[in-house]
């Protein structure tokens, strides 16, 4: 009987290990590690193969404002987690993990390491000049009137009755100059005509001397 106890008991001690639930064996980085600059990744590798269905693994990798650092999501391959991280982390960085271990049971557990390089410099703004509002309105320049030049354009009416006016005064000036010989000729013959009348008539009048007295008798 005492035997029979014995033997269930070491089977019972035999088989637990057996069924005990996965747990975390190690971790790059190491749990309470001090590192220069935040890892390109941080892996955790359990005891047993871990559950691949979706929303079975979750990371959670924050620095100490509470930033996220993971990039994308968790990569599970047997009993290795495989977590992309991104940024320039200083100081401690948090990881918070869960997963579901082999017999289908879920377990979570948490750890931080601390990085040791100082914060990346931050560009500070520039302090931009600023203008002192005044009561005075601002001066509104007023824009010059554009002088635009007008090309000349050609007197078309002018140049029509140019000619007719020079053909005009031509033939005013011929008609006063035909006039004006017409008018001295005619002046010329009457003064002929004057002149020979004035002839003609003394002529025939002419006073003769009166007959002298006749011969005396010698």
């Amino acid at each position: 009987m005492l035997v029979s106890l014995l033997l269930a008991a070491g089977g019972v001690l035999v088989a637990a290990p057996a069924h005990a639930h996965d747990e975390l064996v190690s971790s790059d980085p190491a749990a309470d590690a001090a590192v220069d600059t935040l890892p390109a990744q941080l892996t955790l590798t359990f005891s047993g193969e871990l559950a691949t269905d979706p929303g079975a693994t979750e990371l959670a990798v924050t620095d100490g404002t509470g930033a996220s650092l993971a990039d994308g999501e968790p990569v599970v391959a047997g009993t290795v987690v495989t977590q992309a991280l991104a940024g320039a982390a200083s100081g401690v960085v948090t990881v918070l993990w869960k997963v579901v271990s082999s017999d289908g049971h879920p377990i979570s557990g948490e750890y931080a390491f601390t990085v040791t390089a100082p914060p990346s410099p931050t560009a500070t703004p520039t302090d931009e000049p600023t203008t002192e509002p005044t009561d005075e309105p601002d001066e509104i320049a007023t824009p010059e009137p554009l002088v635009t030049a007008t090309p000349a354009s050609d007197d078309s009416s002018f140049g029509d009755v140019w000619p007719w006016i020079v053909g005009g005064l031509l033939v005013a000036g011929l008609g006063g100059a035909v006039l004006y010989l017409l008018v001295s000729r005619a002046r010329r013959e009457k003064e002929l005509e004057q002149t020979r009348a004035d002839a003609l008539s003394g002529g025939g009048s002419t006073p003769s001397a009166p007959p002298a007295d006749g011969p005396t008798d010698r």
